[in-house]
């Protein structure tokens, strides 16, 4: 065992190296006994291993040791490796639609770590009439492996712009069985409301274990000119005027 003393720390290290995208789960116990092997008195330990279950009863009475447990929950993130970022560009003041992609490395079991195919995100123009409303299930693909996700910013700052603009959702997921990889179609829609250029990470995790990013950009470019505004001259070194009127559309 180790030799505590008083009020000292004791540091416990973790070796995590998972080999399959999933759930890990294991469980740390301390034991504490005193080094003159004898027990801990405690009037009352009858009364305590009703409550407390990790102390253990000397058969003299008193505390022979006692326990610490802790649960630890490993979960599997996949390599980051250099993606290109999936880009979803629009003119401010409009609004488009985006199929993106997103292919995952051994979410169904026994799937190996087989380098993906693809190495980024890809983005698909489609028409409002081709999107799916609902999760199509293909290859074999269990429909028991559900999948969370969410988009993560890099600053508060940048959530506050791009939250209220930005919409993914799940739509469709397919299955290569060949290669092990999963891939996830999303239904992106982006309708900024000024000209900005931000970035975020899409995060998705598997209920079975995994957790995959991919990086996004989203560009708004300057608007179309709303409208031209033509002042006739009236004459060599004569003021002109006209009147119009300013609309807010917020």
């Amino acid at each position: 065992g180790t030799r505590l003393a008083p009020k000292e720390k004791l540091d416990i290290p973790v070796l995590f190296m998972p080999d399959t995208m999933k759930i890990h789960e294991a469980v740390v116990v301390i034991h504490v006994m005193r080094e003159n092997g004898e027990n801990w008195p405690y009037e009352d330990s009858a009364e305590l291993t009703k409550d407390l279950k990790s102390v253990t009863l000397g058969e003299t009475g008193g505390l022979q040791e006692i326990l610490w447990i802790y649960p630890v929950h490993g979960i599997t993130e996949a390599v980051q490796q250099k993606l290109v970022s999936a880009v979803i560009c629009c003119q401010a003041r409009q609004r488009v639609e985006r199929r993106v992609e997103v292919p995952l490395t051994g979410v169904v079991p026994g799937a190996t770590s087989t380098p993906a195919r693809r190495k980024s995100t890809k983005v698909i123009e489609s028409s409002p009439a081709n999107i799916q409303d609902k999760i199509k299930d293909t290859d074999g693909l269990s429909t028991t492996v559900e999948f969370m996700y969410e988009l993560q910013y890099p600053s508060n700052e940048i959530k506050s712009q791009l939250e209220s603009l930005v919409d993914m959702r799940l739509i469709e997921r397919e299955h290569d069985t060949e290669s092990g990889i999963a891939t996830l179609i999303f239904k992106t829609v982006f309708a900024p409301t000024k000209p900005m250029r931000n970035e975020a990470t899409l995060i998705v995790q598997c209920t079975t274990g995994g957790v995959w990013k991919f990086p996004m950009l989203f560009i708004a470019m300057e608007p179309e000119v709303d409208d031209v505004i033509n002042i006739e001259a009236v004459g060599l070194n004569k003021e002109s005027l006209i009147d119009f009127k300013l609309t807010s559309q917020t």
